[in-house]
């Protein structure tokens, strides 16, 4: 695919395209691999973040910043990330692990992420590959709630229904997809006493019970009205939903985000575009 499309969504032009190349090279394809670029990409996103959330909660004790970033740099995050600018169209894989869906195995997208944001500070330099995680991240960091950020969706359903005094929801494998190297599993999350039954797909079987947990509290909260004048909180996995329409006004780059999470905007830093 041109890279090009893939550029227009981090919202940066690079100047060395070889740069671009290796960070999507997984080691199954070849020589040189991205590494080393992951291992300076995931330096850089720790740090970045750091200061983003540092900015964004001023009176927010040091665990809970460590909580909060920790969260947001994990492998899932990467992944919803990666997810939402399809960086799986344009990784290169050898045969066989392209063959057994390593394009959509979670690991390796959010690995190749970090590898893109190495690839970006050694072409454009720090500020540069600042500006894009803000992007980013911005729309995250902004919708984050910080007593909630960390709860995994299962545990999130689960205190909900203890604080309403009902039963526990129920999850039920209900079908697996696909070979037995890259299944994909349907799990459904029902409590009875709300009239809630959905559905929840992931590549394992927790991933799919996640999934439908998410589903499940999304649905108990509306139908509560917001009983008890909650509000509903944000995950890093949800919240990434807000980089679509992000990613559509990337002509002008990252001016909301930069400006929401309070990261500093570029000075002629190689490609932004």
């Amino acid at each position: 695919m041109d890279p090009s499309v893939l550029e227009t969504r981090l919202g940066y032009r690079f100047e060395d395209a070889s740069l671009l190349a290796q960070a999507l090279t997984h080691r199954s394809f070849g020589q040189p691999n991205n590494e080393r670029l992951e291992f300076l990409g995931d330096s850089l996103l720790n740090c970045v973040i750091a200061a983003l959330l540092f900015k964004r909660f001023p009176k927010l004790a040091e665990g809970d910043l460590s909580r909060l970033r920790s969260n947001l740099v994990k492998q899932q995050s990467l992944f919803e990330v990666a997810r939402a600018i399809e960086l799986s169209a344009h990784l290169r894989l050898g045969d066989g692990e392209r063959k057994s869906g390593g394009h959509r195995r979670p690991s390796i997208l959010a690995d190749s992420l970090e590898a893109i944001l190495g690839a970006i500070f050694l072409d454009g330099g720090f500020e540069a590959v600042s500006a894009v995680i803000g992007d980013l991240y911005g729309p995250i960091i902004v919708a984050v709630d910080p007593k909630t950020l960390g709860k995994d969706a299962k545990t999130l359903l689960q205190e909900e229904m203890q604080g309403r005094r009902l039963p526990l929801p129920v999850y039920t494998v209900v079908a697996t997809h696909g070979a037995a190297h890259s299944q994909e599993f349907e799990v459904e999350c029902s409590i009875p006493k709300l009239g809630i039954q959905v559905l929840g797909s992931g590549a394992s079987r927790r991933a799919a019970e996640q999934e439908a947990a998410k589903l499940a509290l999304e649905s108990a909260r509306i139908r509560s009205g917001g009983r008890g004048g909650r509000r509903r909180p944000a995950t890093a996995e949800s919240a990434t939903r807000q980089l679509e329409p992000a990613r559509v006004s990337r002509e002008a780059p990252g001016t909301s985000a930069r400006a929401a999470a309070g990261t500093p905007s570029p000075s002629g830093a190689g490609g932004r575009t």
